[in-house]
């Protein structure tokens, strides 16, 4: 897109995310980031479906700074557009060499104000250009902001969720603003945006603290990080002295006394068996505990006609046979065929359990007992003493509501298990209380000392604006709640214990959330929330208490409880920069309000807007769920009706100046089965296009890792594409089907070649050409069918697919002939060799002669059979420049070999890029057809190795031109800055 003029003669600049971004650097440290948990603030509290930090922050650079092209009289010529932007690239996403850990978007960089004010003021110069000033001096931080929050346009994310945009503008010096339906995001995101900068550079109020004032500065937040950390704390001492007899040690073989880490238990339900006379039976998922090296520890199960129902349960180490391992690890319930009972093998299907479950209710039975040991875990039989220690426990409290009728997702209804209260037992119930009650004697605690410390003794709350001491300790009970809300993930009994087989690390207690789902769970782990352990309050304490004081403290933030739909944005014009919700991927209301209950018992009267319901909202939430429609078609009306309103109001809130950036994640099975005219994908654009946006560029964000949240073997998030939209002219013509077409045949062959100039690896082409191909048919009013009506959205992905797949038949046949033979032997038999007839078959039909194949180094002769040269095999002395005739297989499978040998390198593949002079993107250009033959086929390793060499062609052709003037050494030190 060129600068163009709006209505209003305001000239548009094009912004760098309109050209040109640092993909694989993006991609690179947006994945890594998803394994960094401490201080990290996803870790602050569980949300779903976050979007890195990383991907955030290039987004929100990349929409505010100009690309270089927008200035032709500062960059007057092609190559120093390019230069710039290559700088602009390098400062986002650090270089290769480094493992991209040296760029904005590294999470080692999150906090270097160096690398901050640098980036502040690449964005301050695109906001001072364009209003005909200079920004501040490059040394300045402080000015840097201050002309940031007065003159730069304030960013807002209307579908904020767990914060992540809001909190990455604030961290780049701009305004940021965030909403939500959902008041548990609200929370998270005034925890994370709101309430820092309003307390930055305070000292704590404790008097603990008090008492070493002077002895350092207070940056940011820590002062209040100290704070939460103080009083969470003493509510866990105090919390001991009130219920600590309600978890009593264990008693080692030894005689010793040792702290218990966790109470295995089993639910338990009556036998069908007539014979076991009413014998509440275990079930039970596995009764493995730890699989690390050759001795095993597991719970064996024994007949003793004189225990309980007759059953008892032994805690045993040692070896087994791998016929007793697959026996115990099998449990008495399956994922699919129900369970068996214990005393007879009676069968116990699905349906008898539910029955049970609804009617007469599931019992539990303590299996085992996990104590904290020397270096290692010590896993004892139960006790009588244990479990009457649990049974013990009364609640005088527990949270209100009954879960949704949502079968996809919620699945303990079904046996039973119906509200809030029925996800915990009795004794997590009274610990979870306990937490709740004292976060509210901490406030005023917290009050109290505040006062002493000198704050006013304003009593303007939080919720209103105020800075006095009650807003404060108000700000402290937010945090101190949270603490509790995030520990009832691991105390409930749907936490199951994990044996971490493989892993490498301590078995330990799986939370809730380790699927977006309220899974059923036979047998749980209950831990002791007092203890050292992950699943504790002390581990609470401490994560929020790394993240709180890690967070950005500078700049104006506000984050507010709004309907997207129904969003006036009282504060405009804005940046838009948004990751809505995802069609029917997951229902954030329903599941949200597993912490809802909690938070609120504690926080009501703190954030009385946010709680003023007894659950989360439901009826407004933009997600595609068919139970609460009354079925599929309804839901996607709804969607697409709600999706479009809250486009609409974006686009009107919206600056002229620059885009709006909208996430959209695909799941596997629209990548897998519909490609780029999956539902969901088709009626989100849908929604675009009719709130009169016009889609300028697509971006794909390969940001998950294999274990995400949703489950590995769920039909999962699998990467985002970053839609960068303008607001359509009010001028736009109206064209028909032909002449759409033919707009996508004339414009899209330099579309793709400039995204393959910014490294998009051939994995990402087929999401990265929607861009362009949505560009074209976005910029039209309509495009008329032949029977007049207007082309959906969906129509329309299939003729851009429809079209780049001709573009892409037609860059083949202008290879030369021995790499079309070679492309066509390929797409049908890989490297595989066959009779000697096949090839001449192909050769005949491109009229190259058998010889010449043969003798072009592409083909080899076995006799009777013939195959492709295999790369292992290729001559290694071989060179563009001193072969008389060259073919476009042998640059791309020669540079192939030489980037991944021993004694290459890119260096030296590099050099061989030199040689092939105009050949050499052709060869880049095959390396993308190959994958996409590679692909169909199922030869995952093949096409790795081509998506691997189209992301480092980039890196290959920037070295190219040191390596011809100076020599491979100096390329490569180059290619370091």
């Amino acid at each position: 897109m060129s600068d163009f003029k709006t209505d209003g003669h305001m000239t548009i600049r094009k912004k760098l995310i309109e050209v040109s971004i640092p993909l694989e650097a993006i991609n690179q440290s947006s994945a890594r980031e998803k394994s960094i948990r401490h201080g990290h603030p996803s870790t602050l509290h569980l949300w779903w479906a976050r979007r890195p930090l990383a991907a955030c922050r290039a987004v929100l650079f990349a929409q505010l700074v100009d690309d270089p092209s927008a200035w032709p009289d500062r960059f007057q010529t092609p190559e120093a557009v390019e230069a710039e932007r290559d700088r602009l690239h390098r400062l986002i996403g650090g270089t290769k060499a480094a493992g991209y850990k040296d760029g904005l978007v590294a999470w080692e960089n999150a906090n270097n104000e160096e690398m901050l004010t640098k980036a502040r003021w690449e964005i301050a110069r695109s906001v001072a250009w364009g209003r005909g000033e200079e920004p501040p001096p490059k040394e300045d931080g402080g000015a840097i902001l201050r002309y940031l929050q007065e003159k730069a346009p304030p960013v807002y994310d209307p579908f904020s969720g767990g914060g992540s945009i809001p909190l990455e503008a604030q961290r780049l010096g701009l305004r940021a603003y965030g909403s939500d339906l959902n008041p548990v995001a609200v929370l998270i995101g005034k925890a994370s945006v709101e309430i820092p900068p309003r307390f930055a550079g305070r000292p704590p109020v404790n008097p603990a603290a008090r008492g070493q004032l002077g002895l350092g500065a207070w940056r940011g937040a820590q002062g209040l990080a100290d704070d939460v950390r103080y009083y969470g704390q003493w509510m866990r001492e105090e919390a001991a002295r009130r219920i600590g007899h309600l978890y009593p040690e264990a008693v080692l073989p030894d005689g010793s006394k040792a702290t218990v880490i966790a109470w295995l238990w089993a639910r338990t339900v009556r036998s069908p068996d007539p014979a076991a006379r009413g014998a509440m039976v275990p079930l039970v998922s596995s009764f493995l505990l730890s699989t690390k090296g050759s001795e095993k520890t597991w719970v064996e199960p024994v007949i003793d006609p004189a225990a309980p129902d007759g059953y008892r349960f032994e805690v045993r180490n040692g070896q087994l046979s791998k016929v007793d391992e697959e026996r115990l690890k099998k449990g008495t319930i399956g994922r699919s065929e129900g369970g068996t009972c214990i005393l007879s093998g009676t069968a116990m299907p699905f349906s008898y359990i539910r029955s049970e479950g609804q009617n007469n209710g599931l019992g539990n039975r303590l299996m085992a007992v996990v104590a904290e040991g020397n270096r290692s875990r010590v896993y004892l039989s139960p006790s009588d003493k244990q479990t009457a220690a649990a049974i013990s426990a009364v609640p005088v409290w527990e949270p209100e509501g009954e879960l949704p009728n949502n079968p996809r997702d919620f699945k303990t209804p079904n046996y039973g298990m119906k509200t809030f209260a029925s996800l915990f037992t009795p004794r997590q119930l009274v610990a979870l209380t306990t937490f709740s009650d004292l976060v509210v004697e901490a406030r005023e605690r917290a009050v109290a000392d505040a006062c002493v410390a000198g704050l006013p003794d304003d009593p303007t709350p939080l919720h209103s604006g105020g800075t006095g001491a009650v807003a404060y300790a108000d700000a402290v009970a937010t945090y101190l709640s949270m603490i509790v809300s995030r520990l009832a993930d691991r105390c409930s009994s749907l936490c199951s214990w994990d044996i971490r087989d493989g892993q490498g690390r301590k078995p330990g207690i799986r939370n809730v959330f380790s699927r977006q789902a309220i899974a059923m769970t036979w047998d749980y782990a209950e831990a002791y929330p007092l203890s050292e352990i992950a699943a504790s309050l002390d581990s609470s304490i401490g994560r929020i208490f790394d993240v709180l004081q890690r967070l950005p403290s500078a700049g104006q933030g506000q984050m507010l409880i709004t309907d997207a739909a129904k969003n006036s944005f009282a504060v405009r014009p804005i940046v838009i920069s948004t990751d809505p919700p995802y069609y029917d991927n997951i229902g954030y209301a329903d599941l949200s309000d597993f912490f809802y209950v909690w938070l609120r018992h504690s926080l009501g009267s703190v954030w009385p807007d946010l709680f003023r319901r007894l659950v989360t909202p439901k009826a407004e939430e933009l997600v595609a769920t068919p139970y609460r429609h009354g079925g599929r078609a309804e839901a996607e009306a709804f969607f697409m009706q709600g999706m479009g309103q809250a486009l609409h109001a974006m686009r009107n809130a919206a600056t002229e100046g620059e885009p709006l950036a909208i996430y959209y994640a695909f799941k596997q099975a629209e990548a897998a089965e519909d490609g780029i005219t999956s539902a969901g994908w088709a009626s989100f654009l849908q929604a675009v296009v009719d709130a009169g946006l016009a889609v300028d560029g697509t971006w794909p964000l390969r940001t998950e890792l294999a274990n995400r949240m949703i489950g590995r073997d769920a039909n999962a998030l699998a990467s985002s594409i970053v839609l960068v939209c303008r607001k359509r002219a009010a001028a736009a013509l109206v064209v028909t089907r032909a002449e759409f077409i033919r707009a996508l045949k004339r414009e899209l062959p330099d579309a793709i070649g400039d995204i393959r100039k910014a490294g998009v690896g051939p994995v990402d082409m087929q999401q990265s050409v929607i861009g362009p191909g949505m560009g074209v048919f976005t910029r039209f009013a309509k495009v008329l069918e032949d029977d007049d009506n207007a082309m959906t959205v969906r129509t329309a992905l299939a003729l851009i697919n429809r079209v780049w797949d001709e573009l892409e038949n037609e860059l083949s046949e202008s290879f030369d002939a021995p790499t079309q033979v070679a492309l066509a032997w390929f797409a049908t038999y890989g490297f595989d060799a066959r009779p000697s007839g096949e090839l001449i078959t192909l050769a005949n039909a491109k009229n190259v002669p058998l010889g010449t194949l043969f003798a072009s180094g592409v083909f080899q002769d076995l006799r009777g059979k013939a195959n492709l040269i295999p790369r292992a095999e290729l001559p290694v002395d071989w060179s563009p420049a001193t072969d008389k005739a060259p073919t476009v297989w042998e640059c791309l499978q020669h540079t192939i070999r030489i980037l991944n040998a021993a004694d290459g390198g890119a260096e030296a593949a590099a050099a061989l890029v030199v040689q092939m002079g105009p050949r050499a993107e052709e060869a880049r250009a095959l390396a993308y057809r190959l994958f996409d033959v590679a692909t169909q086929k199922g030869w995952a390793a093949e096409a790795l190795v081509y998506n691997a060499l189209a992301e480092e062609w980039p890196r290959l052709r920037d070295m190219a031109p040191e390596i011809a003037t100076h020599g491979p050494a100096a390329a490569v030190q180059a290619s370091l800055f």
